[in-house]
């Protein structure tokens, strides 16, 4: 694992929704982007994350809402102000022999990841085009290299993120017109407190076997951070429609070893 300096993006008068930001990664993305100026909408389905996030940084705005309910979430989103940016960051991690994944189980994974990515960029767009933002709005979804290539165990989290990835794509190239920007980033297993303390507890094996495979190492929350505030900002702003990988090199390779 290798860490990166804090790059200097300036997100000051930008509001910014990020889903999924109680822990982990969505958290971190919030932090920074409220460090960098931006008013932050974050939500979450649990109410202590957030208010132990609304502590850490004052003037964070939660939102408490569980994806899974689309009716419920689209009303809360309808009624924020037009924004410039979201983070579709949600999601679960579950393990089931493939032909044993329960269909609840199913559903609600992509409730979260998928659906959930789909009803959040509905709204936020539909609002970012009536009220004609100007400039370039900003949408970022957080796959995964999952959505590429398959994990064992893993068919509901696979199919969601690979799903998500076309979103991105889709949105992309129906919402240029109104210079609305769609992009995913796809991290390998990114070493957060979640991952370390299930890998600790013996509930994740795969860790090794990613490590394995990562030529430099595997991703901290960190070094997905920064892409993703790259991506937001007008840095790349003639980017759209694509997939920006954070593997360590995952993906290059068969094997490490011979």
């Amino acid at each position: 694992m290798k860490t990166v300096s804090n790059m200097a993006f300036n997100f000051t008068g930008k509001k910014i929704l990020v889903t999924g930001a109680g822990r982990n990664i969505g958290r971190a993305i919030a932090i920074a982007l409220w460090k960098s100026g931006c008013t932050v909408y974050a939500l979450s389905r649990t109410k202590s994350t957030l208010d132990s996030l609304v502590e850490e940084c004052p003037g964070i705005i939660p939102i408490t809402a569980d994806l899974q309910n689309w009716d419920e979430t689209r009303s809360k989103l309808e009624k924020l102000e037009t924004l410039d940016g979201l983070v579709n960051n949600a999601g679960s991690i579950d393990f089931f022999p493939a032909l044993e994944w329960p269909k609840d189980q199913i559903d609600g994974v992509m409730s979260t990841i998928l659906f959930g990515a789909i009803n959040c960029i509905q709204v936020i767009a539909r609002k970012m085009i009536d009220a004609k933002t100007p400039g370039t709005c900003t949408i970022v979804n957080i796959g995964g290299i999952t959505g590429v290539a398959a994990l064992p165990n893993f068919l509901g989290g696979a199919v969601a993120k690979a799903g998500q990835e076309m979103v991105a794509k889709q949105f992309a190239l129906e919402l240029g017109p109104y210079n609305i920007r769609v992009n995913s980033v796809a991290p390998t297993l990114v070493l957060t407190d979640t991952i370390r303390s299930r890998y600790e507890a013996g509930s994740l094996p795969l860790l090794e076997y990613f490590s394995e495979r990562a030529p430099i190492g595997l991703p901290s929350v960190e070094n997905v951070v920064q892409p993703v505030l790259y991506l937001l900002s007008e840095c790349s702003s003639m980017v759209t429609g694509t997939t920006h990988v954070v593997d360590g090199g995952t993906m290059c390779n068969i094997t490490t070893k011979q």
